[in-house]
């Protein structure tokens, strides 16, 4: 069984990839010299994804559901995998974005064990009436802690006030009310439906050789039949629901996310669109340009201030956000930059120094076994490799920039949200 070598001569590196006969994709990334490993394995299922279709059924689960199936995926009738990883000496984790869902360890010794304990973890499913109701408390105070964070609520408030329907609109961990209503069953339902090796993606980075993982994979993957689950969105108007939303937490100082809404016609933006995206707001947002001095000086933003692109299944928003004494003259100024920014483009200097910035993050990036394996999956999932971000960033060009900008930050389709402190 031969690896596919992807190579990239601007850079001298290359990773591999390969397509193993149980339906799961394999990417490895040797890195010469170095002394950890991390390992990463993603399905494309996350919190949006709780509506579907599987052998002609129709399926919505209750919100919470992909991240409480995260949570219930450690324990199998072996015991909790967390324990086996600190025989190995591993440290583990996993996580559950609106899009997927990735459980990760990083190791300097026994690699191949730890690498077991991973294809054992999501293979085994193991949900009892016992065992998953024990899980809604934990997961329950997960909840109010996110309840409690200004930083999580800024955001997840911002994106309850531009989006009606799609459940990017939904806490990833659900309700306390939500997840009272997960059962084991539920559970299945969704394992057997997303927990596919077809749709998932093994990335491996580090003190690793190709035929190390290949051994460990040969062992311990199960053939899967072909992925046929189709996920379904509901349909979502253009225009914002709300422009305005307020909260009110113990902060000292308020928080501020202001987001413009995007049509998605598309599931994902290519990866040349996230580029240009990206040097968009490099140059019309970063630490180098007019708006971010504007703000500095005005003393209306601090170090926190930055810009974002947050999109995924069919949603798309760019999103400023910090902390500000004054968040509506924040919002203010920026609409008043974009409303030129629209009109005039941004200029060659101006592209020239945020590609280089992009560039040399980029560049930086191959250095982070955890972020290699990351980029992988992700790339992976887009249709894409990991150099790609690469030769796009080399080759875009001001125009392509501008073009892009025509389908990006209406200054009539806009939600501004704030976090002010409980006595302001």
């Amino acid at each position: 069984m031969n690896f596919e070598i992807i190579k990239n001569e601007r850079i001298g590196e290359q990773y591999y990839r390969l397509c193993h006969p149980s339906g799961l994709t394999i990417l490895v990334y040797p890195k010469q010299g170095y002394n950890s490993t991390y390992a990463a394995v993603g399905t494309d299922f996350g919190s949006v994804n709780k509506h579907f279709i599987r052998d002609g059924k129709e399926i919505i689960v209750p919100d919470g559901t992909a991240h409480y199936l995260e949570h219930k995926l450690f324990e199998s009738e072996e015991g909790d995998a967390f324990a086996q990883y600190a025989r190995t000496g591993a440290s583990a984790n996993a996580y559950t974005s609106f899009d997927t869902t990735c459980y990760l360890f990083s190791c300097t010794s026994r690699f191949k064990e730890s690498l077991e304990i991973l294809f054992d973890l999501i293979q085994s499913p193991y949900f009892t009436p016992e065992t998953v109701a024990k899980e809604q408390g934990i997961i329950g105070q997960e909840i109010k802690m996110y309840e409690d964070s200004p930083e999580w609520r800024v955001a997840m408030n911002l994106w309850q006030a531009l989006y009606h329907n799609h459940p990017i609109n939904i806490d990833i961990a659900g309700s306390v009310e939500t997840i009272a209503q997960i059962t084991p069953e539920i559970l299945y339902e969704c394992y057997n439906s997303y927990y596919n090796l077809h749709n998932m993606v093994l990335g491996v980075a580090g003190n690793v050789s190709p035929e190390e993982v290949l051994e460990i994979a040969d062992k311990k993957l199960k053939v899967s039949q072909p992925f046929q689950t189709q996920s379904i969105f509901p349909e979502e108007p253009y225009e914002v629901k709300e422009k305005y939303t307020e909260q009110r937490l113990p902060v000292a100082v308020p928080l501020f996310c202001l987001g413009f809404k995007e049509k998605a016609p598309r599931q994902f933006v290519t990866i040349k669109e996230m580029i240009c995206t990206n040097i968009l707001l490099e140059a019309f947002a970063g630490f180098g340009s007019e708006l971010y001095r504007k703000l500095l000086d005005s003393k209306l933003i601090n170090s926190t201030f930055g810009a974002d692109y947050n999109e995924g299944k069919y949603y798309r928003t760019v999103m400023f956000e910090g902390e500000s004494r004054d968040p509506l003259k924040v919002s203010e100024m920026i609409l008043e930059e974009v409303r030129k920014l629209k009109q005039n483009g941004i200029s060659q200097e101006e592209f020239e120094r945020a590609r280089r910035c992009l560039y040399g993050g980029i560049i930086s990036g191959f250095d982070s076994p955890s972020g290699l394996a990351s980029k992988m999956i992700n790339n992976e999932f887009m249709g894409g490799t990991s150099f790609v971000s690469l030769e796009e960033t080399a080759k875009v060009t001001p125009e392509d920039v501008n073009e892009r900008l025509k389908d990006q930050l209406d200054p009539e389709n806009y939600a501004l949200s704030v976090i002010k402190g409980i006595d302001d």
